[in-house]
């Protein structure tokens, strides 16, 4: 892998979700790019137990168990604003068998799925954020695949996504910052995924609260 970015795309105005995303593999489509099969990365979430905390009423921790299908033989465990552990599969095993300090929030379950594009040294995936059955955003992580450090490649990174995001090309992202000179991996994407789920998470408890 290279230096990826991933961002939240808003919807065209007066399109749903689907539609917001067959406008944006449309263009491109019509630049030249070529669908390379399709990707998913899902989200679940974990809260501290009740039996695990020292003290009563104290805000337990979350952990984000996480998977990707460039990496099919790993795991992606992420803390709020803390590390990231990298393991296999079993893993997941594991998260069951420590159901008496961390417990599966179910109805949190995320995933981002869709299509893979090639564009020269670039690799595209536009992708259907859900919880539930149902579609609550879009995302779109472009990877630069010659380069491996954040630094060198940014501004490049930046015109390509400008030429089928328009003004919804991303800022750069808090990670790309703190590892401007250093080698990117893996976890740096996962990271920013989780940073998007969480996002669009809390954009849908928002509109739900100003609802009632």
């Amino acid at each position: 892998m290279g230096v990826t970015c991933v961002s939240q795309v808003p919807l065209a105005e007066g399109k749903s979700v689907q539609q917001t995303v067959e406008l944006l593999s449309r263009k491109l489509e019509q630049m030249g790019a070529e669908k390379q099969g399709t990707f998913y990365v899902d989200c679940e979430t974990y809260h501290t137990a009740g039996a695990s905390m020292g003290t009563t009423g104290q805000t337990g921790k979350l952990l984000y168990v996480m998977h990707n299908s460039e990496y099919p033989l790993s795991t992606f465990a992420l803390f709020e604003n803390g590390p990231c552990l990298v393991a296999d599969l079993n893993l997941d095993v594991l998260m069951v068998k420590l159901k008496g300090f961390f417990q599966n929030a179910k109805a949190n379950k995320m995933e981002t799925r869709g299509t893979r594009y090639q564009y020269c040294d670039f690799l595209v995936k536009i992708g259907t954020v859900t919880m539930g059955q149902s579609g609550r955003g879009i995302s779109v992580e472009v990877d630069y695949c010659p380069c491996a450090v954040p630094g060198d490649c940014w501004n490049l990174m930046v015109e390509f996504m400008q030429s089928f995001m328009g003004n919804n090309a991303p800022s750069v992202p808090p990670i790309f910052s703190a590892k401007h000179d250093s080698l990117y991996t893996p976890a740096d994407t996962m990271v920013q995924y989780m940073e998007l789920l969480n996002k669009i998470r809390k954009q849908q408890q928002g509109s739900v609260a100003g609802m009632r």
